[in-house]
């Protein structure tokens, strides 16, 4: 029999604030992820900073904010009150203490609960605050949640508070800041507080109409379907529009925090428009006809807020009173504003009717595809042939962690095989491609579901009726670093983009990179994913080694997998910028032969051949 393990008064510790952060960051920031995923915590460090200084600016303090990221160094600078000298130590450093617990000083502020900052102190290699008020500065420098060294001076600086710190990599390994990720998260804040000017790396971010302009850069003006229908006041905003995307997208915010994860207030805006619309044209409509393609956004700001978790994605409530509160509080407002817009604007009223009943015919119209599709993705028996399936999924109500999970989009058998054997059963899942995808680029919605591959893999992924019930959080695609490996990986993007862009919008979709060489000797083995890092493996080597270049990942074995998606993968994650629509990135690479592309397809030619003439040197 095994030694019984002794429970006694030594088995009890009590861990100081910042030694409970340390073992326990999830609690506070959610996922400790390289910084490949946009909910990954080190951008959390990066918002609950931000988010004092907006605190500021919504009570009427300070209309600026400084903001530098240099590799891995934050440094963030508001214009506001500065926090009182004799409680900077205590602010950053002492659980349950902060300005935000006095609600004449912070009224429908971000934070209530004095962590935030907190944990970024204790997670953090290095944290300097500085708070200026009427002339005089207090510095205090902390390493880890440690204090090291406090100090005041006279100053000629104006009122406000500093922090700079560096996220330690002992609680974020390997990770770096993503410039898209970034500027993502400084724009909501400028739209959602009009007035404010964010200065970022040298570049200026300010918005004049709030929604209406966080609307505009989502969309493509020449999609949408009638002008952004936009309304204001001073705890409500909401914006909405219909364009030629497949889907449903909204973004929905409380007080200032942006809520990816939606909640109560989102719910009851849905509710509202379909209700308001019904009313209007005297219809009972089907509400997903009425919501298809739509983008929507709406913030509220609002006292005591329940958020369901620190990290604040998801609005909560205390109760079903709260909740039909909420519903009747957007209810209302949207009914009131959206009704008396469309009975001024006869011609928006009749585009959007039109909208409503083009999605009413696609629906009936894919209604018999639809049971087809579904009848036989049962006869090829999906969780056996195609799908080696994980253990836990992202949209499982049972995983109350929201564990992350991740699915590996394949070609071929061997590398399947491979990623098979070495992968995580409780979290990692294999779809296996038969064969290049169809490209899909300029088709109906109807092919999904004609196809098999793509039925299937619809399927799998449970994305039918929108993102809600997600299986993966991480959609992988890992296809070979050659010519075909690149095509399918285009085709694939294609299918999402054209079908499932909400897919790509929301940072799920991701590129697995895997090493293009492998050097060793007797002693040591390198994988190099660069020809930059094969010289320098060579060169550590003294330059006797073995240099293997992988062809595709079926030539990879299973033990050699186990360490590219296992602790040390690598994700490239798939990044929309506004600079160009999803129909323009398609036209480009998948449309009629242009002589742009073309073009770009020589010059890239001429650089895969000088690759392979160095790697043959």
């Amino acid at each position: 029999m095994s030694e019984e393990v002794k429970y006694t008064e030594d088995n009890i510790r009590s861990l100081d604030w910042k030694e409970h952060m340390r073992l326990r960051p999830g609690m506070y920031i959610g996922k400790t992820g390289d910084g490949s995923s946009q909910d990954d915590g080190i951008y959390i460090l990066v918002k609950e900073i931000i988010d004092n200084c907006i605190d500021e600016f919504v009570m009427g303090h300070g209309k600026k904010v400084d903001i530098t990221v240099e590799e891995k160094k934050v440094f963030v600078r508001d214009y506001g009150r500065g926090i009182p000298l004799g409680k900077v130590v205590d602010a950053v450093s002492k659980i349950n203490t902060g300005g935000k617990y006095d609600s004449q000083a912070f009224k429908k502020s971000v934070g209530l609960n004095g962590v935030g900052t907190k944990a970024v102190n204790a997670l953090s290699s290095n944290f300097k605050v500085e708070s200026v008020r009427e002339g005089r500065k207090k510095i205090a420098i902390f390493e880890k949640g440690n204090l090291l060294e406090e100090s005041e001076e006279n100053t000629t600086e104006a009122n406000g508070t500093a922090v700079e710190f560096v996220p330690d990599d002992l609680i974020f390994k390997k990770y770096k800041f993503i410039p898209d990720y970034l500027e993502n998260q400084i724009w909501n804040y400028a739209y959602l507080n009009s007035g404010l000017t964010i200065n970022y790396n040298g570049q200026r971010f300010l918005s004049k109409q709030g929604l209406r302009d966080l609307l505009e850069r989502k969309t493509d003006e020449n999609a949408i379907r009638y002008p952004i229908i936009h309304f204001k006041s001073e705890d409500i905003e909401f914006a909405l529009v219909h364009d030629n995307h497949y889907g449903e997208e909204y973004y929905s915010y409380v007080n200032g925090q942006h809520t990816v994860q939606g909640g109560t207030h989102l719910n009851a805006f849905k509710e509202a428009i379909v209700k308001t619309l019904r009313e209007f044209y005297n219809k009972s409509f089907d509400p997903q006809d009425i919501r298809a393609s739509i983008v929507g956004a709406i913030s509220i700001r609002m006292q005591d807020p329940i958020f369901e978790s620190q990290t604040k994605t998801k609005l909560g409530s205390n109760n079903i009173d709260e909740e039909t509160s909420m519903r009747v509080f957007v209810g209302d407002y949207v009914k009131q504003h959206l009704d008396d817009f469309l009975h001024k604007n006869s011609e928006v009223a009749e585009k959007l009717l039109k909208k409503i009943q083009q999605s009413e015919r696609e629906r009936k119209d894919m209604a018999g595809v639809k049971k087809l599709a579904k009848d036989r993705a049962k006869k090829a028996n999906l969780h056996n042939k195609k799908l080696r399936d994980c253990r836990y999924h992202f949209d499982d109500k049972k995983n109350e962690k929201h564990i992350s999970t991740s699915i590996f989009i394949t070609e071929g058998d061997s590398a399947s095989g491979s990623i098979t054997k070495a992968r995580d059963v409780e979290t990692q899942a294999v779809f296996s491609l038969r064969g290049k995808p169809l490209n899909s680029y300029g088709l109906k919605k109807k092919i999904v579901y004609e196809n098999e591959e793509f039925n299937l893999l619809q399927h799998a992924l449970n994305i039918e009726e929108g993102l809600e019930n997600l299986r993966y959080n991480n959609v992988i695609i890992a296809t070979d670093a050659d010519v075909d490996g690149m095509h399918i990986r285009l085709l694939l993007l294609t299918f999402f983009l054209q079908f499932f862009p909400d897919l790509v919008k929301e940072g799920h979709v991701k590129v697995l990179e895997t090493p293009l060489f492998r050097v060793r000797d007797k002693k040591q083995t390198f994988y190099c994913y660069s020809e930059e890092e094969k010289l320098e493996a060579v060169e550590k080597l003294r330059g006797k080694a073995e240099i293997t270049r992988f062809k595709g990942l079926g030539e990879i074995s299973p033990n050699e997998f186990e360490d590219f998606i296992g602790e040390n993968i690598r994700l490239s994650p798939v990044i929309l910028t506004k600079e160009n629509s999803i129909e323009q990135i398609l036209s480009y690479y998948m449309g009629k032969n242009t002589p742009e592309r073309q073009d770009f397809i020589i010059d890239n030619l001429k650089v895969e051949k000088d690759i392979e003439e160095e790697i043959l040197k």
